[in-house]
């Protein structure tokens, strides 16, 4: 019997963790880490063929949508309904987080001893400035560029010109609407190609971090672990699931049609790397491409739920390691602060934490306190990229609803 792709992805995951518990516990920290590194290789050739393949997909995708859509007017309608959907689910993860974090005192109940003073974590706090760059960065200088370097938000904002622009000349644009048609086409048979490696890539993946960090640091910090996953839980199967009753989207039939993308962003502690699974399993669930090409890469911009939440979770659990109180009126000037600065730091590696370092400067707390939760993060990460695609799943689906498009999920067949 054939098994499926999410079958090998579990199986990738188990050996993985089998083999880097092993390494962990059978030879020393400097030659466990050098070793998982070794076998993390295929992780990273992956994420780099999946990272090839997104700005080809995002662009043709959105293009032909937009082309097709032929109507100026929709396209505005569309954004500014999704980034009120955005703007409206980040202030409720950005909730949650701070919820959790001020009634499970994780920072007060479970205690380690305090960085000294100047260690490094080589985390650098982001200027509160950065919504400025951001609204610049925005706006791409060269199309070839923004492809070149997989600049996501600047590919959208440069399909969105060429889709109606393309849209607008009518019958002289057919043979090229056609031709990006047919390029869809072909980045999706790559895609099938390439994720003939992601149980490969998740056992490289895993087997690389307990390697290096091993299972006992998820009993060391199980009551932090305890916290932060039960919000995340709570975020899913409460949050985006009354929204979903709320518009009437059938959440477990979308969430069983994302579970492979749900499972390799969690196996690989990256959103990214099932972008080209989400779209597949969105479109099987009954969302037009054109929504999708439009609000999904978006999400990765505007949208990370499981990042917003961890912010001020994070934030608030170091302020207790501290012995800060942070008072009803500081937290809802935090919330306030990481709504905007938060938009400002996509596809900056460990932008979670740098924000984070942001943050804590604005209340005096010492950015050494990082090294608290740098040991974790991995984890941590693994649980906040799996709740981001969720999020950005129910966002399209809403935007698809707020369109009168109807979302009926029909069977997906599952790859080999």
């Amino acid at each position: 019997m054939k098994l499926n792709i999410t079958t090998k992805i579990v199986i990738g995951f188990g050996l993985g963790v089998l083999i880097g518990q092993i390494l962990h516990s059978t030879v020393d920290a400097d030659t466990a880490t050098d070793v998982g590194n070794k076998f993390q290789l295929i992780s990273k050739v992956f994420l780099k063929l999946i990272k090839m393949i997104v700005g080809p997909l995002v662009f043709s995708t959105l293009v032909v949508g937009i082309a097709k859509l032929g109507d100026f007017k929709a396209v505005g309608r569309i954004g500014i309904k999704t980034l009120a959907y955005f703007y409206f689910a980040t202030i409720l993860s950005l909730l949650v987080g701070l919820v959790v974090v001020n009634l499970t005192r994780p920072g007060e109940i479970q205690s380690w001893p305090r960085p000294a003073a100047g260690t490094s974590v080589g985390i650098e706090g982001k200027k509160l400035n950065g919504i400025e760059e951001f609204i610049l960065h925005i706006f791409p200088d060269s199309a070839f560029r923004a492809l070149a370097e997989n600049e996501i938000l600047q590919i959208v904002v440069f399909a969105l010109f060429f889709g109606i622009a393309l849209g607008a000349i009518g019958e002289k644009g057919k043979s090229l609407l056609k031709a990006l048609d047919a390029l869809s086409e072909v980045v999706f048979k790559m895609v099938g190609y390439v994720m003939q490696l992601a149980p490969f890539a998740v056992f490289g993946a895993m087997t690389a971090v307990v390697a290096a960090k091993g299972l006992g640091i998820l009993i060391s910090y199980a009551y932090l672990l305890l916290c932060f996953f039960g919000g995340l839980l709570f975020f899913i199967f409460v949050i985006l699931a009354g929204i979903c009753a709320f518009m009437r989207i059938p959440f477990f039939k979308l969430m069983n049609q994302m579970k492979e993308s749900l499972l390799l962003s969690f196996s690989t502690a990256s959103s990214e790397a099932s972008l080209p699974q989400q779209i597949k399993a969105l479109e099987a669930f009954g969302v037009p491409p054109r929504i999708i090409g439009f609000v999904l890469p978006l999400g990765y911009s505007f949208n990370l739920d499981g990042s917003m939440m961890y912010m001020t979770f994070a934030t608030g659990f170091l302020a207790q390691a501290y012995g800060v109180p942070l008072s009803v009126n500081q937290q809802i000037i935090m919330l306030l602060t990481l709504m905007v600065t938060s938009k400002g730091i996509a596809g900056v590696p460990r932008a979670s934490l740098v924000v984070i370092a942001g943050t804590m400067a604005m209340f005096d707390l010492p950015t050494e306190g990082l090294a608290l939760i740098l040991g974790i993060d991995p984890f941590l990460d693994m649980g906040r990229s799996a709740t981001s695609v969720a999020g950005n799943a129910v966002a399209t689906c809403v935007i698809s609803k707020w369109e009168g498009e109807k979302n009926q999920p029909i069977p997906m067949e599952m790859e080999s």
